[in-house]
């Protein structure tokens, strides 16, 4: 078993309602485990500004399931709670899920980076991802406390 995180996002809809099926989904999933989840925080869009605000967390996973299949149950779950994929970068979402962190894993695939190449770039998947587990060390990057601390600063 691996341990996985997986950000979770909603700004369009019922967004904690979304968050917390999309939740459920991944722990119904064979392979997956759902060891935590964050609390939600209210946050401003990113990149398209002019949409709702976000609700954004976290979840800690274990999972034996490889990092491609994980992927692919998560694309599945969004796609079930509503996600248009129409190629529109940073837009409204029902339901937005990312998969962070993969054990110490580095993957550069097409369709599949981890870490996620903008992690440590962003409050609202720092704070979320501290909060289940700050020694948590991002590959190639360091470790979720020392990243968040380097935002705040």
């Amino acid at each position: 078993m691996a341990r996985a995180y997986v950000g979770l996002g909603a700004n369009l809809g019922s967004r904690e309602e979304n968050i917390r099926r999309a939740v459920e989904l991944l722990a119904s999933e064979e392979g997956v485990e759902v060891m935590a989840v964050s609390e939600l925080r209210e946050t401003d869009p990113v990149g398209v500004v002019d949409q709702p605000r976000f609700l954004n967390g976290a979840v800690a996973l274990e999972t034996s399931l490889e990092p491609r299949a994980l992927l692919d149950v998560m694309l599945r779950i969004e796609s079930d709670l509503g996600r248009v994929r129409d190629g529109t970068r940073w837009g409204p979402r029902t339901v937005d899920l990312d998969l962070l962190a993969y054990a110490d894993r580095v993957v550069n695939e097409p369709g599949l980076r981890i870490p996620h190449p903008r992690v440590h770039e962003r409050l609202f998947a720092l704070e979320p991802l501290a909060e289940l587990d700050p020694d948590l060390e991002i590959p190639g990057r360091g470790r979720v406390s020392e990243l968040l601390a380097a935002l705040d600063g």
